[in-house]
């Protein structure tokens, strides 16, 4: 009596007053300590009841079980008691049995849970329910619904709470046929006007998208719970129905009915969306007011609406005033920080509840490994790992699916196929995680093994799966594959799915196919932002830089939302153009519209601003140490080197060490051709040396080239030659082209010849090898030679690549090529021309006649370099930019020493900062003087 009245104190008292205890009296006070929530207390009376020689019954061992079920830390316990059913025989008491099921379910150990199932002599329709429970509730419907049909078959019926549990694992799956099927097992067996089931039906059907569907089976109810409310309006927050989930909300307190937790905890999830915020806010007033803000769950879902709304601040400030938190809670929070990116924290809360709480599941795992999921978290992401083996959840399948996505996305292919291999059973989501692996390591080949193994499997694909075979191909893969597999949808109706259609015309684009991306995309009916920002980001990646800015107009004009994705490859195709003003124009939209909080937008604006020589700007949009990504230090590094800030490109590459992040391949070849434009040479040297003791980063061919450059440039021919011959890769064009370059610089006709040799066995149409040997030879007097190879050239059909330069004025682009006399203000430029000649001569300006490549006199080479491209482009920029402003002018070949002369002098005699971009790098001439020191 006093322990059902809650009187736990009196029911103590008079138990331990006692003179006899029987069986009864420990059943009744271990029962109600459970009943209350004491579970340590229950489990050391149980531990009193042995120690004095009491025979437990099975409604004992039950109520301990239940204790250790509820309690969510005390496994240990409950492995402990299970070992004492077994030494006592109880497992023959279903009863028992069941409290087990129970107790494995909970914990998330399905595994030992079906084991002892299988063990059981007697199983009820509890134990049933019990089993499907723990499969449902620890994420694998699909073995929920095969114990429910292997039960139907047993000749079992169901009850109330397992036609709940099924119908709920139906909706989980999206499995509408077996759904209908279960619906009429229920109808046959009665239960159709079950309030439970009822409510689980309106959930599935919610579930499947049929709103319509839940909405009749609402209506048709005779009676209504809570639940029933919260059912419909939870079904209306599935599919994104806010206003609709408000509306039944407003019907529900009409009706009398009062919301409890779980109705607010729907209401808040229908607000999930960054557009319902306000409604979400609106909402979490009404929890203050009713007093449920000191409900956990509801507190979880809030935390999950501030998370979604991308406000993790809000969510923390939440998470922090919590009175208590669930394991939910921690989860959550756990993931916001994941989905804003902010994965350092994510870590940390995984420390934290550690450190607070022995509870943790396959979702604390599943969130703690995305945190890990770059190769800069590799060394958190074994440790995860280790924590997963250790709580026993390696052999579950979603954790293995988080564990195959992080090495994969750590570029640990291997470690994703060990951790493929060792799972007890694969999904398609392990199988699309690992073609995604390799689609993201640039492996296709194995992307295409992957998936051949994975029908061998029989595991049916998805338009994921076909996404990320796509995903994985290049140029030299389109035939090969891409063609292949294109076909293969085709047979297998994936064509008509708009997210491979989008896939598809990517892999085209991306390959420079663009004939096949442009059929693809004509023919889409609907484009979506996915469509647009494909064709805008690989026209931008391929230099079609005029197209991808006009397809972003175009996509503005069709009424289309852009997002981060569409500023990215706008920003991209004003970068590759050099088009300061567009760039600037879309960095003004994108902070009018808010996207400048996306760090990869933010990165692409960096990219634009140093490439279009406004290094200033890249430094006031960088974003804070705290959350600076590998990119956005790989951005800030190549920048200086491109803009000749040697010493500074150094010091950001140890600031980036300093705060922790680890470069790459990318960060080593940016520092290397710092080193090299700098003519650091025993410090490229030193670097390229410990790169991959220090750095742990293997040497690829980019660096080997930086290597031979920065010896050739610095005139240590002969040490770039010896390097060549022991690299341990065969070396390519470009290996030989930057030695032939160096021999050029340095007027070294022997080697020079050697080295176009090689060019011309690797690619005998490789304009630039004939280009650049002709140079050479024409540097020595070898004027016979000069001809030779302008004949061998003649007879193969290669034609030199002509030099143009181009200036943008008052927001036209104006281009000059050799010679060229041309534009409108012809007569104007020639006359500034003239005029600059002659002042600089006059400041001591000597002609450098040496880069006039023909046999002719002195006086006809000085008229020939006065005809160089960016000469023209320069009389014609100071002409027409306004008086003060910097003038800016591009070239698509290197600049030559004589023009390079001329801009140093015309800088400091006019006055004026001038910018030249040539392909490899910035120069700013100011006062008479260049960035590069005059070493480029």
């Amino acid at each position: 009596m006093y322990l059902k009245f809650g009187n736990l104190e009196a029911a103590r008292y008079l138990f331990d007053k006692l003179p006899q205890r029987n069986e009864a009296s420990w059943n009744t006070m271990i029962s109600g300590y459970v009943r209350v929530g004491l579970y340590p207390e229950a489990i050391g009376l149980f531990h009193e009841m042995r120690g004095q020689g009491i025979e437990p019954s099975g409604f004992v061992i039950s109520s301990v079980i239940t204790a250790c079920n509820r309690s969510e830390s005390m496994i240990t316990q409950g492995i402990q008691i299970h070992g004492f059913i077994v030494k006592t025989g109880l497992l023959c008491d279903v009863f028992v049995g069941t409290a087990l099921l129970h107790f494995y379910g909970t914990y998330g150990f399905v595994s030992n849970a079906h084991n002892l199932f299988v063990e059981m002599p007697d199983r009820n329709i509890v134990s049933w329910t019990s089993l499907i429970v723990a499969y449902s509730n620890n994420g694998d419907p699909k073995e929920a619904l095969n114990i429910y049909l292997r039960m139907r078959r047993e000749g079992v019926s169901c009850n109330q709470n397992s036609f709940a549990t099924v119908i709920s694992s139906c909706g989980l799956l999206e499995d509408e046929l077996l759904g209908c099927q279960v619906l009429a097992n229920v109808i046959v067996s009665g239960f159709e006007s079950n309030v439970s089931v009822t409510n689980s039906l309106i959930s599935m059907f919610g579930g499947f998208g049929s709103v319509e569907e839940a909405r009749y089976v609402f209506d048709q109810m005779k009676e209504r719970d809570t639940i029933s409310w919260n059912s419909m309006i939870s079904a209306y927050a599935h599919n994104g129905l806010c206003k609709e989930s408000l509306k039944c909300f407003y019907w529900m307190r009409h009706a009398h009915d009062e919301p409890n937790s779980t109705t607010l905890s729907s209401l808040i999830s229908a607000c999930c969306f960054i557009d319902n915020l306000k409604w979400g806010r609106g909402i979490h007033g009404l929890v203050v007011k009713l007093g449920l803000d000191t409900i956990v769950c509801v507190c979880n879902t809030l935390i999950t609406l501030y998370s979604e709304a991308e406000r993790s601040e809000d969510a923390e400030l939440l998470f922090r005033g919590m009175p208590e938190w669930d394991l939910i809670s921690w989860n959550s929070m756990m993931a916001c920080y994941v989905q804003a990116g902010e994965c350092r924290s994510a870590l940390e809360i995984l420390a934290e509840l550690y450190a607070t709480s022995k509870m943790r599941n396959h979702v604390t795992f599943a969130s703690a490994l995305a945190a890990c999921s770059s190769p800069d978290s590799l060394v958190e992401g074994k440790t995860v790992h280790a924590l997963v083996i250790h709580a026993g959840l390696h052999e579950n399948l979603i954790v293995g699916n988080a564990l195959v996505t992080m090495y994969g996305k750590s570029g640990m292919m291997e470690e994703a196929v060990r951790v493929l291999r060792t799972m007890p059973e694969r999904d398609g989501v392990t199988w699309n995680s690992l073609i995604g692996g390799h689609a993201e390591n640039d492996q296709p080949q194995e992307a295409v093994k992957s998936f051949k193994l994975m029908r061998e499997d029989g595991t049916p694909a998805n338009y994921i799966t076909m996404v990320n075979v796509l995903g994985a191909f290049s140029a030299d893969d389109l035939l090969k594959y891409g063609m292949a597999i294109h076909a293969h949808i085709v047979l297998t109706g994936f064509e008509s799915d708009g997210y491979v259609k989008n896939s598809l015309l990517t892999m085209y684009a991306k390959c420079g196919d663009f004939n096949s991306s442009n059929f693809i995309f004509d023919g889409l009916t609907n484009k979506s932002s996915v469509s647009w920002n494909a064709m805008i980001a690989a026209n931008a990646h391929h230099g079609h830089g005029e197209e991808a800015l006009k397809l972003f107009v175009e996509m503005q004009h069709a009424g289309l939302e852009l997002d981060q994705f569409s500023f990215s490859g706008g920003l991209a195709a004003s970068a590759s153009l050099a088009v300061l003003e567009e760039g600037q124009q879309l960095h003004n939209l994108i902070i009018k519209l808010g996207f400048d909080t996306y760090l990869h937008v933010t990165n692409s604006a960096m990219d634009m601003y140093g490439k279009c020589g406004e290094m200033d700007d890249v430094l006031k949009i960088l974003p804070k140490q705290s959350i600076r990504s590998r990119l956005s230090w790989n951005i800030l590094i190549s920048g200086f080197a491109r803009h000749g800030y040697f010493q500074k490109a150094r010091e950001a590459f140890h600031e980036m060490l300093q705060v922790g992040s680890k470069p790459d391949h990318v960060t080593l070849v940016s520092l290397l051709s710092a080193c090299n434009h700098g003519g650091l040479v025993d410090e490229g040297l030193s670097y390229f040396a410990s790169m991959t003791s220090a750095f742990g980063v293997p040497p690829g061919i980019e660096h080997f080239v930086c290597i031979i450059d920065l010896l050739g440039r610095s005139g240590r021919l002969f040490d770039a030659e010896k390097f060549i011959k022991e690299m341990p890769i065969p070396p390519n064009d470009l290996v030989w082209r930057s030695l032939l370059a160096a021999c050029r610089t340095h007027g070294n006709l022997e080697l020079g010849r050697k080295a176009a040799e090689h060019l011309f066995k690797l690619d005998p149409s490789d304009d630039s090898a004939y280009v650049l040997l002709s140079n050479i030879c024409a540097i020595n007097g070898r004027w016979d030679d000069v001809e030779n190879v302008r004949r061998r050239m003649k007879s193969n059909n290669i034609k030199k690549k002509p030099a143009c330069s181009w200036v943008k004025v008052k927001g036209k682009v104006t281009s000059f090529g050799m010679g060229d006399w041309s534009s409108p203000q012809a007569g104007k430029t020639h006359a500034k021309l003239e005029e600059l000649m002659k002042m600089i001569k006059e400041a001591g300006y000597v002609p450098d006649t040496s880069f006039a490549l023909h046999d002719t006199d002195e006086e006809q080479k000085e008229h020939n370099l006065w005809n160089h491209s960016e000469k023209l482009a320069l009389a014609f920029g100071l002409i027409n930019a306004p008086e003060g402003s910097t003038v800016r002018i591009f070239k698509n070949l290197r600049v030559c020493g004589d023009c390079h002369s001329v801009y140093k002098f015309v800088s400091r005699i006019v006055g004026r900062e001038i910018l030249l971009r040539d392909p490899y790098r910035f120069h700013h001439f100011s006062g008479g003087k260049c960035s590069c020191s005059d070493y480029w």
